[in-house]
């Protein structure tokens, strides 16, 4: 054991220490959140790839679904008949248009049973980069809306909505946030973890130009995800090759000669003049093997 005490060194724990915390991470927080982001991902690009052939459906039918339901009513394509409620427009800051910044355009809309569903109209381009162009009211009288479910996004702290340019606006679509804003009873449409709203298609009343869907991709969640999981496995692995390199140096070290050979030490003794006896002192023997790890590691090596 007592070869092994050099590990109750300050510097070996330490890097002990550094390790298992990194393979800890690795295991139970990076890993799991890049292949959580993948399988979300995942999930996400699936249901849009249904809901494209799909026909759309009621949107009371989603309205009345049960919670085990909810995790997959995002993206559907559904029905709403209704009217769009007067001076309901919002508009949600910091959005882009084809690569400039715009605003998306929201507003409520009072389905024939009464309830009021929160509305994503789209996107209008930004005047000057920096002010909302004139948004006109949509059409009034009954409607017939083809849109998609989206989740909110939820609000954002620090955040506070505002009234800018005449308009209400806001920094992202949340239907709780907007039926504060618009002092509305708005339902939110079941979507697992937070309530919804419609996104409207194109060439429907009251639309301008339509939130583009995701790409349907991926992303390298996944390749992330088993990066880590396989620094979790290096890491200790690496310290443990660490470990065994310092023992075996020390074993070669250790069972190295402890003299210097018999020619190197005459060499070095200085010669007496010829028929005289040597009186100088006899050299000092060579390095031992604890000197030259004391000249390696210190003094007070174990």
């Amino acid at each position: 054991m007592r070869k092994l005490t050099f590990l109750l060194r300050p510097s070996w724990v330490i890097l002990a220490a550094v390790v298992a915390v990194f393979a800890y991470l690795c295991f139970t927080v990076l890993a799991p959140w890049q292949l959580g982001k993948n399988t979300t991902t995942s999930h996400r690009n699936q249901l849009i790839a249904d809901s494209v052939g799909a026909a759309p459906i009621d949107i009371t039918t989603v309205l009345g679904s049960s919670a085990d339901d909810d995790s997959h009513t995002e993206w559907r394509k559904v029905t709403a008949s209704g009217s769009y409620v007067p001076d309901s427009t919002v508009l949600v800051r910091l959005r882009h248009l084809d690569g400039a910044p715009g605003y998306s355009v929201l507003a409520t809309f009072r389905l024939d049973d009464g309830r009021v569903l929160l509305i994503d109209r789209g996107l209008v381009a930004a005047v000057d980069g920096s002010r909302p162009p004139p948004i006109p009211d949509p059409p009034t009288g009954p409607q017939r809306l083809e849109a998609r479910v989206r989740m909110s996004e939820g609000s954002t702290p620090g955040k506070d909505p505002s009234v800018q340019d005449g308009y209400r606006q806001v920094y992202s679509i949340d239907t709780t946030q907007e039926a504060a804003v618009l002092q509305q009873p708005l339902t939110a449409i079941p979507t697992g973890e937070r309530g919804g709203y419609l996104q409207l298609d194109e060439n429907q009343p009251g639309v301008f130009t339509p939130t583009p869907l995701p790409q349907l991709d991926a992303g390298p969640y996944l390749s992330y995800g088993l990066q880590w999981l396989a620094f979790g496995i290096m890491a200790p692995l690496g310290l443990g090759y660490f470990l065994y390199a310092e023992i075996r140096e020390r074993r070669r070290e250790k069972a190295s000669p402890t003299t210097e050979p018999a020619e190197a030490v005459a060499a070095t003794t200085p010669r007496s003049p010829a028929g005289a006896e040597s009186s100088a002192p006899t050299p000092p023997a060579a390095s031992t093997t604890e000197a030259r790890l004391a000249d390696r590691y210190g003094r007070g090596r174990d």
